[in-house]
């Protein structure tokens, strides 16, 4: 896959994967996409954002997204976030309402998690492309083949990792990490952020609190969760 270059801390564990043939396909078809007029969001220079704003070794938590936002200007390679000046998202309004119940943190006029990333939260979506107004749209392409290697990487140290998983989709992607099941990392599940479904489990679920909790008992500091 020639379009992305890997940022130096992952290009061990997902660079093999450029020259398989999920990785290939999925190359040839988003050329054919943008060269045929169509949209695709975020622009390339910033479909990698959650792996070079988060090396692999300063991972403390990953937050899993499905897809990214399909709207103009919103969509920047990190889950749940969007650019300053975008208007906030229904998920992510639910977030900061969660934040704020949490930990007190007011909620921020703003949607860019930048923040976050650059203190270790992985914000990974399942495909990191979207063709615009087509929610899904990339999905099955073959971006799942590099972010399941970017998943199996993280629960592959040794270093104690809190997965927040949101929703079925993102919880049944984590399960085939065998090493989520050895203790040695803090998983917690929840209803996703949605207006469809956060008042069945997400809001009252603090995982911003135990997630800080775990990282301080194991000695890897906490997050500053103001955005």
């Amino acid at each position: 896959m020639t379009s992305i270059s890997l940022p130096e801390s992952w290009r061990p564990n997902l660079e093999p994967l450029l020259q398989l043939q999920p990785l290939q396909d999925l190359d040839a078809f988003l050329t054919a996409e943008e060269r045929g007029g169509k949209l695709i969001y975020p622009p390339r220079e910033h479909r990698l954002s959650a792996f070079e704003l988060t090396p692999l070794n300063q991972v403390r938590v990953v937050i899993l997204g499905q897809d990214p936002y399909h709207g103009p200007g919103q969509a920047h390679g990190l889950a749940f976030s969007v650019q300053h000046g975008v208007k906030i998202p229904p998920s992510l309004v639910n977030i900061y309402k969660e934040l704020e119940t949490d930990l007190g943190i007011p909620r921020a006029a703003h949607g860019n998690l930048t923040r976050w990333a650059e203190q270790g939260v992985l914000l990974l979506n399942n495909a990191l492309t979207v063709e615009a107004a087509n929610a899904g749209s990339h999905q099955g392409r073959g971006w799942e083949q590099l972010t399941d290697a970017a998943v199996d990487a993280v629960a592959s140290r040794p270093d104690p990792t809190v997965f927040v998983l949101w929703g079925s989709h993102a919880q049944k992607k984590a399960a085939r990490v065998a090493a989520l099941r050895s203790g040695r990392h803090l998983v917690l599940k929840a209803q996703h952020p949605s207006p469809l479904s956060a008042y069945k489990g997400f809001f009252g679920s603090k995982p911003f609190s135990q997630a800080n909790a775990f990282l301080q008992a194991h000695g890897r500091g906490t997050i500053d969760w103001r955005p």
